[in-house]
């Protein structure tokens, strides 16, 4: 009996040692974005626009992702105005404005002058003392890998001229 527990523990133990752990994908930019924890607010922005199944899809995309925190530098109201039914429209113009098609990282959004918004848009890109701005905003976070592109977190909500 001594030498079969034996002869078992060796086996499993050679098994697991053979035997590569599964690799876990990365979600998609919505999962990843809500996984997060940071960001409900334009997970609230995404659905109420319609465009979590987009943002859901093969891609790739690359989303300057606002914060809790960037919302909460809009004016008081601004949000719950933007998420009336009413102003679908402007919403979506706001969040397009925040996409980019194509998964491009932090080292060659610091090369760009500019980057053409799935809105029909062009975001201001500026590095300053080594550090990347996208119209107003603060790039705090590179490179968060998504199974449908990557997201760059930024400290304040970006808006398209006019909007």
């Amino acid at each position: 009996m001594k030498t079969l527990l034996t002869f078992t523990s060796a086996a499993l133990m050679a098994i697991v040692t053979v035997v590569p752990a599964r690799t876990q994908q990365p979600a998609d930019i919505v999962a990843t974005a809500v996984a997060a924890g940071s960001f409900t607010t334009l997970a609230k922005a995404l659905t109420a626009a319609g465009l979590v199944d987009t943002l859901k899809g093969p891609g790739p995309f690359t989303v300057f992702a606002p914060t809790d925190e960037a919302f909460g530098k809009l004016s008081a109201g601004t949000v719950e105005n933007l998420l009336k039914p009413e102003n679908k429209d402007k919403l979506r113009r706001i969040l397009t404005y925040h996409v980019v098609p194509g998964e491009v990282r932090a080292a060659d959004v610091m090369k760009l002058p500019s980057a053409k918004a799935v809105s029909g848009d062009t975001i201001a890109v500026k590095v300053k003392d080594g550090k990347v701005h996208v119209d107003d905003a603060n790039v705090i976070k590179t490179d968060i890998k998504a199974s449908n592109g990557v997201i760059h977190v930024i400290d304040t909500v970006i808006h398209p001229k006019g909007v």
